[in-house]
């Protein structure tokens, strides 16, 4: 996961909006977003390869993301993977402070991440490349390959999306959401990070939708959760080099709510 957006509100018509791009090498294996054969309660991609997930959320109202932490050089081969981090959350019912004061002492074995854990709005967060993990207040958030709400870039325009979004039905507000999670727009060398990797590098990694020979923007996510505790997930997913692969959606009701879910095909 490379880019998350998220904006929490209990007073709005959607208390919690996350938009998020997954960025990975094209011949990563993973499935599609789907309720987990063995762990239903659990709606989220899989990563084949390491066993986790990038951003899933439960029936119970539990949501997870997680993105690398950019710094060119600090890459160790045969650290535990980060997306365990999401779904061994996921899979729990520890409270969101009281996970992270469980992992903090062992994060630093992993390569760097960012990690957001919540239940509905009460949001956590933890950097193995900071101090302390946090509280997240309300408001809206970004979340790159570095610390919570680093101006980059594509986490300042995200940021500004998500405070002008517009007082609309589920459905219209993922697409807009979806299409600004497509923007391949690259900023000006000024306002490029420097993670180590040279500006050529930079500015492919830049635009909030990646596109490159080998590694790029692999789903598309926007999940919205409701006054009334209706979830509204969909995945927009794509192939080698932008390739559109069709999205998933899955519209559930948080468990005490109601019962009711639907979950469409590809198309």
């Amino acid at each position: 996961m490379c880019l998350i957006l998220f904006a929490i509100d209990p007073r709005a018509r959607f208390p919690l909006v996350i938009a998020a791009n997954r960025d990975e090498s094209y011949n990563r294996p993973t499935t599609r977003l789907a309720f987990w054969a063995d762990a239903p309660d659990v709606a989220a991609g899989r990563d084949l390869e390491g066993g986790g997930t990038w951003l899933g959320i439960t029936r119970q109202g539990r949501w997870a993301a997680l993105t690398n932490y950019r710094q060119a050089g600090s890459y160790r081969q045969g650290a535990p993977s980060r997306g365990r981090l999401v779904s061994e959350y996921l899979l729990t019912k520890v409270p969101p402070q009281a996970y992270l004061d469980q992992i903090q002492t062992s994060a630093g074995k992993y390569n760097g991440f960012s990690l957001v854990v919540g239940i509905n709005t009460e949001v956590y967060y933890l950097s193995n490349r900071a101090r302390n993990y946090q509280r997240v207040m309300p408001g809206t958030h970004g979340l790159s390959n570095h610390l919570l709400d680093t101006p980059w870039p594509k986490v300042a325009n995200g940021r500004r999306l998500l405070e002008d979004l517009p007082d609309l039905p589920a459905a219209p507000l993922t697409e807009i959401l979806l299409q600004a999670l497509h923007n391949h727009s690259i900023p000006s060398d000024s306002e490029l990070p420097d993670t180590g990797v040279g500006i050529p590098g930079e500015r492919i990694l830049s635009p909030t939708f990646i596109v490159s020979e080998r590694y790029g923007t692999r789903a598309s996510t926007v999940i919205l959760v409701d006054q009334k505790g209706s979830v509204s997930i969909v995945e927009r997913c794509y192939g080698t080099l932008g390739r559109p692969l069709g999205d998933r959606s899955l519209q559930f009701v948080l468990e005490g709510v109601g019962s009711t879910d639907e979950i469409s095909p590809l198309t």
